[in-house]
């Protein structure tokens, strides 16, 4: 996930949990108008928040698309250093696991 996709997820999320913890605060004393324009504010918080964050989960899908094509790609030009690297890697893992 990359910083600016994470970063405004977690700002939308703040600003949904804002705006629902001031509905919730308020609910007790106030009148039936003024619970109903705040009843409208988080509906349309909601909304807005499922708009974004679907908007941010396409975004990360083609991110993912992108890089899993292009490590393809990087396979595919460079076999044996990709078996090299992966082998590597095993080696890494047997280590760490090995001293548990």
């Amino acid at each position: 996930m990359s910083k600016d996709n994470s970063d405004h997820l977690r700002a939308e999320l703040k600003s949904l949990a804002d705006t629902l913890e001031e509905v919730l605060s308020n609910s007790s004393d106030k009148s039936k108008e003024e619970l109903s324009k705040l009843r409208t504010k988080a509906e349309q918080a909601l909304r807005e928040s499922r708009h974004r964050l679907g908007e941010t989960g396409d975004a990360l899908a083609r991110q993912t698309r992108e890089a899993a094509e292009r490590t393809d790609e990087y396979v595919r030009d460079n076999p044996w250093a990709s078996v090299g690297i992966a082998a590597a890697a095993g080696v890494m893992l047997g280590v760490l696991l090995s001293r548990r």
